[in-house]
């Protein structure tokens, strides 16, 4: 069994994806910085503005000369709608560049995965996949949305307080950036913590959305089964292990929060002791004062701000951990870097000194297999469950490498060929018949998306399908619904044949693709598939005997090793393992 994949967090990682994401739109982060320049110069003229109000405005309005006050109190208007204006305009800006960022990921996230190999996808849930492209993605757009924008407003505002504090009375100002000595030991802890804290809270959310996805694709057989409790048990669990997580972070922040407000009041409660001396000694002015009690507190403010930014990031950093983990996996079937072009497929496949095994942890499956398989020659593959006939044929269509060997399509090592060149030679139907949500006309042009309607009716006759799909409510125009429900199983498969036949490749592997199909049906495919099969390869899997005996020859495999290889008639003559099967199969048909 595959062990559940899981990816370790990297130094720096999430930092360089992050910075590839922000690289296209230096222009706009540009723009936006200047804009927040702006506005933060205009909301720290206020306090000035209020100073001189105090110590000259309202003197000389008393003495009979209202000019200066009226100065002053434009002056604050003004720098109140800039503040607002330039304030509109950042988010405007910044909010297009979160946006672009985000759809970028987005986009990245689902090209990668779709290029990621089986074994991958088989190892790393689907529902850790949808909690990197859902929730995730979602903390980062908190991040970009506010945490970003509050930490640019709240930096500028601290430098330019400090600036001001330090221009109106240096001696107040040492009072408030001794405060920095304990703050900067509790920012210190408080991102180690709450890194910890919210790697942890990714995780476990992507367990509770993993267990959600599972228990909804698999509904009929949680229904059948009546595992409702037993699934609502574990849902609880990992609701309370994310509980906890977040419980943690919530926690690692209130002690932060507090430790920034019990410093901001005591330097405010010392500054104003100290200034109401120093007026009272004539040392400062009292507007000078009243300036320097609103720096204060717009020094300690974007501290709480910063606090909250450095949460946000905290939470965003772990999810882009996750997500760069995934686009760093490097596909384990890689596309070459200088393919080998193809040309016209005639069918040829080989297989020379291959062994295979799904993982370094995972016994060998196949071992030593040699096998060529003329061009336009039909086999297939039997045997027992286990034997290696799935592990064959995904080789064949190059879902895995072989650890040793070589498997070749007319005489071109796989690992040498182009994917596009691949897929059009090779294509294979399972038996899970996979139809997407859209109309059946849809499924069959999946094998050859510029398919005339004509072509498209044509495949589906070639497989006895057009009188069934004639009979829906829209013909090939009707909506098959998700996962194909609106059709039986037989029928998917069915539209999966005539989305193969549709592609007409060289070579087309069927891996116990009539599984599902009822006595009736399946004798109409048998004819189908002995025109469709003609003059090109086939490698076929089946249980059933019926669909194996109309190949040109059969292979019985045990343990990864072909036992048995010859027609049908050869091997039924021989009265080997193949005979027997077909002996137990008669029989289980009388």
């Amino acid at each position: 069994m595959t062990r559940p994949l899981e990816i370790e967090a990297e130094p720096g990682r999430a930092r360089r994806l992050l910075g590839s994401l922000l690289r296209p739109h230096r222009a706009s982060a540009a723009l936006a910085m200047l804009l927040v320049l702006g506005e933060n110069a205009a909301h720290l003229a206020g306090p000035l503005l209020i100073a001189g109000a105090l110590d000259s405005g309202i003197p000389a309005a008393v003495k009979g000369d209202p000019v200066p006050m009226v100065w002053f109190v434009a002056g604050y208007a003004v720098s109140a709608l800039l503040t607002a204006g330039l304030r509109w305009g950042f988010l405007l800006v910044s909010g297009g560049v979160g946006q672009s960022v985000l759809i970028d990921l987005r986009g990245r996230l689902f090209t990668h995965s779709q290029r990621l190999s089986l074994s991958f996808h088989q190892s790393y849930t689907s529902g850790k996949m949808i909690a990197r492209a859902t929730s995730d993605i979602d903390t980062l757009s908190d991040l970009i949305d506010e945490g970003l924008d509050g930490l640019i407003s709240s930096v500028l505002t601290i430098i330019g307080v400090t600036a001001l504090m330090l221009a109106l009375d240096y001696r107040l100002a040492l009072i408030v950036l001794a405060g920095f000595v304990p703050l900067v030991v509790a920012t210190v802890v408080f991102r180690r913590e709450s890194a910890k804290s919210y790697r942890r809270t990714r995780t476990e959310i992507a367990k509770v959305i993993t267990h959600f996805t599972e228990t909804m694709t698999g509904v009929r057989a949680v229904q059948a089964y009546r595992r409702e409790a037993r699934n609502a048990k574990v849902l609880d669990e990992h609701n309370d292990g994310y509980r906890l997580a977040q419980n943690r972070s919530t926690t690692v922040l209130g002690a932060y929060l507090v430790v920034l407000r019990v410093v901001g009041t005591l330097s405010f409660v010392a500054v104003l002791a100290l200034g109401a001396w120093m007026v009272s000694e004539n040392e400062i002015a009292v507007g000078v004062l009243a300036a320097f009690l609103i720096y204060v507190r717009r020094f300690y403010d974007p501290l709480d701000q910063i606090g909250n930014f450095l949460n946000t990031y905290a939470s965003a950093t772990a999810a882009l951990e996750k997500i760069s983990g995934v686009l760093a996996q490097d596909p384990s079937v890689p596309e070459p870097a200088r393919p080998t072009p193809l040309g016209e497929a005639r069918g040829e496949l080989r297989m020379s000194s291959v062994s295979f095994r799904y993982s370094e942890r995972t016994p060998v499956v196949l071992a030593e297999l040699d096998l060529h398989v003329p061009a336009g020659q039909t086999i297939a593959v039997v045997g027992a469950t286990g034997a290696g006939k799935s592990s064959l044929v995904k080789l064949f269509a190059r879902f895995y490498d072989p650890a040793t060997g070589v498997v070749s399509l007319d005489g071109i090592d796989l690992r040498r060929l182009g994917e596009d060149d691949l897929r059009a030679a090779i294509v294979m139907v399972t038996q899970e018949s996979f139809l997407f949500t859209g109309s059946v006309a849809e499924n069959i042009a999946l094998g050859k998306p510029s398919a005339e309607r004509s072509e498209i009716e044509a495949a589906a006759r070639a497989v006895g399908a057009h009188e069934f799909i004639s009979a829906l409510p829209r013909g090939y125009d009707t909506d098959v619904h998700k996962h194909g429900s609106r059709l039986s199983a037989g029928q998917r498969q069915l539209v999966a044949f005539a989305r193969a036949f549709l592609a007409d490749p060289a070579v087309l592997i069927l891996d116990e693709a009539t599984s599902s199909l009822d006595i009736p049906t399946e004798r109409a495919v048998q004819d189908a598939l002995e025109t469709v099969l003609r003059d090109r390869t086939a490698v076929i899997i089946a249980h059933r005997l019926s669909t194996v005996l109309i190949a040109d020859r059969v292979l019985v495999m045990d343990k990864g090793v072909v036992t048995e290889d010859g027609s049908p008639e050869e091997l039924l003559s021989n009265g080997g393992e193949f005979a027997a099967l077909h002996t137990a199969w008669t029989t289980s048909l009388a």
